[in-house]
Order: structure tokens, then sequence, then C-alpha cells
């Protein structure tokens, strides 16, 4: 029997939108996020004149992610993850072909840029067996809002699905969904691909 894996990308493939920010909204409150936003993007065009920002996207979810996680207790983020799963609007298409993989017996990978604070949350009623995710850093219990695998997008998506692929292999198909350009990198492990 062939060995299948199909992966897919949560954030504008899974979902019609983006899981991130209302989550973190959910966390501190729209005034604080938007707050912290601001300030960040300042500070964002301060280091990009002194040419140390290579990656703006980068620079912007790491600044967010310790000015609103840093310091909080996991347990308190919980009904924040909660709130953001009511948010999310499913994309029918997408998710009628992840279910159509799991019926058959495919192995399920989400591979996304989303936290995993609130991703376990928001897939529970979707079937899967393996979460790639960013992970944020904890000290005792307490969020340090450091992202400890990298941040999962782009490149370094791609890197850790290749990872998991080649500790979970060979397989016969892989089929790959995601959003362009973010995903390209990710799909090209996949056999076949699946732009949304």
């Amino acid at each position: 029997m062939p060995k299948r894996a199909a992966i897919f990308d949560y954030d504008h493939t899974l979902i019609t939108g983006d899981s991130f920010m209302p989550f973190l909204a959910a966390v501190g409150g729209r005034v604080k996020l938007y707050a912290t936003l601001g300030t960040g993007l300042v500070l964002l065009g301060f280091h990009r004149l002194r040419g140390d920002v290579t990656d703006p996207r980068h620079f912007i979810k790491d600044y967010l992610l310790k000015k609103i996680l840093a310091g909080r207790a996991r347990d308190s983020v919980q009904q924040a993850a909660i709130k953001t799963r009511h948010w999310q609007k499913e994309n029918p298409e997408v998710m009628l072909s992840l279910r159509e993989h799991a019926d058959r017996g495919d192995i399920i990978v989400i591979a996304s840029g989303g936290l995993n604070l609130y991703l376990p949350e928001l897939l529970r009623n979707t079937p899967y067996h393996a979460l790639i995710c960013t992970d944020i850093g904890m000290d005792k219990d307490v969020l340090t809002g450091d992202m400890i695998n990298g941040n999962c997008v782009r490149l370094r998506k791609a890197e850790r699905v290749a990872e998991w692929l080649a500790a979970n292999g060979p397989f016969d198909e892989i089929h790959g969904y995601g959003n362009a350009p973010h995903d390209l990198p990710m799909l090209e492990h996949a056999t076949h691909k699946n732009i949304i």
C-alpha cells in the first residue's frame, strides 16, 4: 500500500484569513496590539536605516511576541486560543481536500507560521497526525516570547517540513497545499503541489 503524506499550511490555506494577529488581540486587547505594532514599525524603520534588519516580517513578529506574550502564564492564554477559534473561517474546498486525504489513510501534517499556543485549539476538530509550527519558549510555565525553533515561515518552514519528511518517510506521494509566495519553498518538497 502506498505511503502518502499531505502537508497543509494553515493561514490563508485551511482558513481564509490570518490567526496570529487575532490571537494576540485576544491575549492583550486590540488597543495594546495596535499600539505595540505601531511602536514596532517605528523601531523597524530605525533599524532598517542602520542596515541591521534582514527580515522585516520576522522583526515585527519577534517584537510583538516579546511585548505581548513574555511574562504571561501559559494557562492564561488558553481563553484567547478559544476566542480565536470562534473568529476563524474555514476554506471549505481545502478543508474538504484534507478530509479526503484523511479518509484514504494519508498522513496529515499541518505546517504553519502560527503558534503552538493556539493551533492545537484551532485544529481541535481537524484530523491531523503532526503539527509543525512556531514554538514559543517557556520558563517554568511562563512564556518567554522567544521563537525557540525559529520562525516557522517560508524557508524555515520548508526546512522543518523536510526534516519531518526525512524522519518519517520515505513517502510514495507527498501532496502539498499552501499559498504563494510564502509556501513555495515548502511546496518544493511535494510531488503534487496545490497553490491556493
